[in-house]
């Protein structure tokens, strides 16, 4: 399967794509809303609520947006390398949930319900505490990738 067709294939069954899928994928995040899937060779994250999905949309434009600067990434156009849309995603969820919960945990079970929680707690996303989110963003560190195995013909 190439690329574009994988594409519009995930496109048609994953009509609801959960917009923190690397950080589930990750297996740093999880949400109660989310539901996995293969697809050939990789795997997906659709979410079970439009509603919610928009509301995480919201919040995940603003974590990229705010984390701009605190990436040197200074044009809205940049296209964000891999590895910096996982510290934006798995560095603000925990980032959030450390403001939350006021506990320092590797893991964040439910990313819907730390949402939900966070809008009660600071009155809406617009009082979320940013600047610590920010931190927490650039203090995430990325796991290294892992070496691939020597071949035979390598050694």
């Amino acid at each position: 399967m190439d690329e574009h067709q994988y594409k519009s294939t995930y496109q048609s069954i994953n009509p609801h794509r959960c917009v923190f899928e690397k950080a589930i994928n990750s297996r740093i995040c999880s949400c109660s809303r989310s539901h996995r899937f293969n697809l050939a060779d990789r795997e997906g994250v659709a979410c079970s609520s439009p509603p919610r999905l928009e509301r995480c949309n919201r919040l995940l434009v603003e974590l990229r947006t705010k984390a701009r600067f605190a990436l040197k990434r200074m044009q809205v156009s940049q296209t964000l390398a891999h590895t910096e849309e996982i510290k934006i995603q798995n560095g603000g969820m925990l980032g959030l949930q450390q403001q939350v919960d006021q506990e320092d945990l590797r893991t964040v079970n439910d990313i819907d319900s730390l949402v939900h929680r966070a809008e009660k707690q600071f009155d809406g996303m617009n009082g979320f505490p940013y600047s610590q989110l920010m931190q927490a963003i650039i203090a995430y560190q990325v796991r290294p990738r892992r070496q691939k195995s020597r071949t035979r013909k390598d050694r």
